[in-house]
């Protein structure tokens, strides 16, 4: 095995390696909810690591053709948005732009995703959902210095399906740097 120079070896903490660290983890998970909690409580960002959905207020977006598409949705078939923060303690992790559709979910899940700040994986978990990833859009030059808490890192498109196989979720997601934060 060969060593790595001192001088090129990444740190823990190196911005550029922990980037490409939770980026691999996102895109290989089958929930972004359980990779950023896990994160969380590996960074010791948060002595409680379970997320928080905070509802971010504005007009929905629309659901263009390629995501209703991707959704396999009937033309007159219901699609709710939700918009949210993810965070963890007082950190903002990344925000998510959810288009879902409620025929597909339980009434319990609708009522959890309209009620309360629960974030969308962990009500949606009884489904045994996978993610397709469908786009990812690097944010950020690796040598351009440690970003803010709340500058953009990447960006993940991914459709969430049932064990089943069944599509119910589109989701664009926006990573932060607050994410490469370490607790006290």
């Amino acid at each position: 095995m060969r060593s790595v120079p001192a001088e090129t070896a990444s740190t823990p903490d190196d911005p550029a390696g922990l980037i490409e660290t939770l980026r691999t983890r996102i895109l290989s998970g089958h929930s972004a909810t359980a990779v950023l909690e896990a994160w969380c409580a590996e960074r010791g960002l948060a002595a409680d690591p379970h997320l928080v959905a905070r509802r971010v207020p504005g007009p929905d977006k629309p659901l263009d053709a390629i995501r209703r598409d991707r959704l396999a949705l009937a033309p007159d078939e219901p699609v709710r948005y939700r918009r949210v923060r993810l965070t963890c303690g007082v950190h903002v992790l990344s925000e998510a732009d959810n288009w879902y559709v409620p025929g597909r979910l339980t009434p319990a899940m609708n009522a959890a995703l309209d009620g309360t700040e629960a974030p969308f994986g962990r009500v949606v978990r009884p489904l045994d959902p996978t993610r397709r990833n469908v786009a990812l859009r690097p944010l950020r030059e690796a040598a351009t210095g440690r970003p803010g808490a709340g500058d953009p890192l990447f960006e993940v498109d991914a459709v969430l399906t049932t064990g089943a196989g069944l599509p119910f979720c589109e989701v664009a997601e926006t990573y932060l740097g607050a994410v490469l934060r370490r607790g006290p």
